[in-house]
């Protein structure tokens, strides 16, 4: 049977079908979403906006913002996990988290972050010597981090709050709840897999070998401290009424997350803030929609725009620095072959 589906898979692929099949995918979730964000802000009116970002108190605004640092130091670590996974001890910390935060940030933003953050991460870690099927390792093992801790968040959290999956898909509770149970079940039989024995994913140069169980426990852990700080941040530049736990907030937030990646919409434009608006409103109609659009453009500007912005900043600096090296070692070599020898 695992061949038949091995076969089934390589036959989509040779004929492009599954490229295909995600770029229609792609287009749907972003029409559908500007759709709905189209019918959701119709009447909305822009200067209730402007007055509602004015009116957020700036203590309000830093803490969210410090929240979202939070978040992105903990992706460093999603960087440093995988080179230490895969033998590369010997790069230090600094370039994990320098390759980690420009990565992430510029795939948040550009969209396809599977190839545009690996682009980025190739730049860097091939001056330390890696090649690129190592890059792609680490890719595929802060993928895999980011995946786990996605499992884990909307698993604990749809079986603690159901209500809150089913104001964005719409489904009965009990289903949502259920649905949880199994990714939490599945999630418990990976660790118990891969605590076994040493598991090997891939062929030849590509082999990866996966984290062991207490690795995989600590992977999962990085993810949702991840999730959490982000979800905070959303929740802290939310309206303060009507109220609604955080944990709402955390299960809107990563679903809406997961579709924004699954549109591959750059920064999840639209896809995201259509979902947000959607989850919140439908768990509670009480929300005033211009605050609560003030306060996800706000979250846009500290979690996808400032990271942005200070990432094209650093890697354009290091571009600058690594070109003005190589000129330095090009003249001193240049001027060692034309010195006169005795």
């Amino acid at each position: 049977m695992l061949e038949s589906f091995r076969r089934i898979v390589a036959f989509l692929r040779e004929k492009q079908i599954l490229h295909k099949l995600g770029i229609v995918i792609s287009i749907a979730i972003i029409s559908f979403a500007f759709y709905v964000l189209y019918h959701m802000l119709e009447n909305l009116d822009p200067d209730d906006v402007i007055e509602a970002l004015g009116q957020t108190e700036w203590h309000t605004i830093i803490l969210a913002g410090l929240c979202v640092a939070a978040g992105y130091f903990t992706l460093t670590f999603y960087d440093l996990f995988a080179l230490r996974n895969i033998g590369q001890a010997d790069i230090p910390y600094r370039v994990a988290a320098f390759a980690g935060f420009t990565s992430y940030s510029i795939g948040h933003n550009v969209g396809a972050s599977v190839l545009s953050g690996g682009a980025v991460r190739y730049r860097i870690y091939s001056s330390w010597g890696l090649t690129a099927i190592d890059v792609a390792k680490v890719c595929f093992l802060a993928g895999l981090t980011f995946w786990l801790g996605n499992a884990a968040v909307l698993g604990l959290g749809v079986a603690y709050h159901p209500e809150a999956a089913s104001s964005i898909n719409q489904l009965p509770i009990p289903l949502n709840r259920a649905a949880a149970l199994v990714i939490l079940a599945v999630l418990v039989g990976y660790v118990v897999w891969v605590w076994r024995k040493p598991r090997l994913v891939g062929r030849g140069s590509w082999t990866v070998v996966l984290p062991g169980g207490p690795l995989t426990l600590l992977q999962i852990a990085i993810g949702i401290v991840d999730l959490a700080c982000c979800a905070l941040a959303m929740y802290i530049l939310m309206p303060d009424e009507p109220y609604v736990g955080f944990v709402v907030v955390a299960v809107i937030f990563v679903s809406a997350t997961l579709l924004g990646f699954a549109s591959h919409s750059p920064g999840g434009l639209g896809v995201f803030d259509a979902a947000m608006l959607y989850g919140i409103l439908h768990f509670d109609r009480q929300f005033d929609k211009e605050e609560l659009l003030a306060g996800m453009l706000l979250f846009r500007l500290l979690y996808y725009i400032v990271p942005f912005v200070l990432s094209v900043i650093l890697l354009t600096c290091r571009e600058i620095i690594l070109g003005a090296r190589a000129r330095r070692v090009a003249a001193t070599i240049h001027n060692l072959d034309d010195a006169p020898t005795s």
